[in-house]
């Protein structure tokens, strides 16, 4: 079945709800209203810095670098093979971030 690509896509209806005043409207409508925020809460998450975090244990998953990758010894950041610029002087890689 064949589609014509030039009639609306939207009906009467549809373009009447949408019309300019009516967003306006309801844009006003959504600014106006308040949030009720318990600051005890909002504040419970978060860490003041110098908090002492020695009881704390990171939970991430360090995989070892990988066959294609290399280790950018100007950012000391890890990259894959694809983003080897050249190596420096002294024979050791730098990516393409670092060599620009």
């Amino acid at each position: 079945m064949a589609t014509d690509y030039d009639t609306p896509r939207k009906t009467d209806d549809d373009l009447n709800e949408d019309s300019l005043e009516e967003l306006k409207a309801r844009r006003n409508d959504k600014s106006t209203s308040t949030v009720d925020v318990d600051e005890f809460e909002a504040s419970e998450g978060l860490e003041l810095p110098g908090a002492d975090l020695s009881n704390e244990e990171l939970s991430v998953r360090v995989l070892p670098r990988q066959d294609d990758e290399f280790t950018c010894m100007s950012c000391f950041l890890v990259h894959h093979r694809s983003q080897l610029a050249a190596e420096n002087k002294l024979g050791q890689p730098i990516c393409r971030d670092c060599a620009a």
